[in-house]
């Protein structure tokens, strides 16, 4: 298979995830057809003015997340690209999913773009905290603000030390794998394209066509992404 040699090939392999990652795991999509921003307004309860003026929605919705995520497990994919990191295959993740799944299998170098569902923070000191607390609806800090999810709320901007480590990530690439990303939302999408434009082959793994499959060395559609990984092993 060609993707196999051209992974043992490259001397730094950088892999970019999205959400068909995660929904292999049985989490919902957030964007498709059927995705839960169909169903509700991201900004009215995802983002920075919902936090402000309609916290209770807010945190009713989070909580519900991250129970949602505690219900759901890493997958095969998750668990082989942690090991191809542990080998020397895979020197990094970008991932743009916030359920700490590449963590939970053994990731060690993963950029978080859109932060994570596994940790809290107050929202007036910033002290972290543990996703526990929703669990067991505790939603104030010690110093009375309230906690939040550690994720990117519409209206936020990226966190920085992750967007810096993507992008020299991308730019280090000899071999950039996209696996299950629609490549819609910006600028994440960005990173395939800075590693192609320095010189990387770029592999794009999704269900559906992107608008990116044109700049693709190798496009693969329709296959599962843990089912892939496995074959490649």
């Amino acid at each position: 298979m060609q993707l196999k040699n051209w992974l043992q090939q490259s001397n730094y392999t950088v892999v970019f995830t999205g959400a068909g990652m995660s929904t292999e795991s049985g989490l919902p999509d957030f964007r498709s057809s059927s995705g839960v921003w169909k169903k509700k307004d991201p900004s009215k309860i995802a983002s920075t003015e919902a936090l402000n003026d309609n916290v209770q929605e807010f945190i009713d919705f989070y909580r519900e997340r991250v129970l949602g995520v505690k219900e759901y497990k890493p997958h095969q994919g998750h668990y082989i690209l942690a090991e191809w990191e542990q080998q020397g295959l895979v020197q990094s993740i970008i991932t743009q999913n916030v359920d700490g799944f590449h963590q939970e299998a053994g990731s060690k170098r993963v950029a978080e773009l859109h932060g994570t569902l596994q940790k809290l923070h107050c929202q007036t000191c910033g002290k972290v905290y543990s996703s526990e607390q929703y669990v067991h609806e505790e939603y104030e800090c010690e110093c009375g603000g309230i906690l939040r999810p550690s994720v990117v709320l519409f209206g936020e901007s990226l966190p920085q030390d992750a967007f810096q480590l993507a992008y020299e990530e991308s730019e280090k690439a000899e071999l950039f794998i996209v696996l299950g990303s629609s490549l819609s939302v910006t600028p994440a999408n960005q990173f395939p394209l800075i590693a192609k434009e320095i010189g990387a082959r770029l592999v794009i793994v999704n269900r559906d066509e992107t608008e990116f499959d044109r700049f693709a060395d190798l496009v693969i559609h329709n296959q599962p992404v843990g089912e892939l990984l496995a074959e490649l092993k």
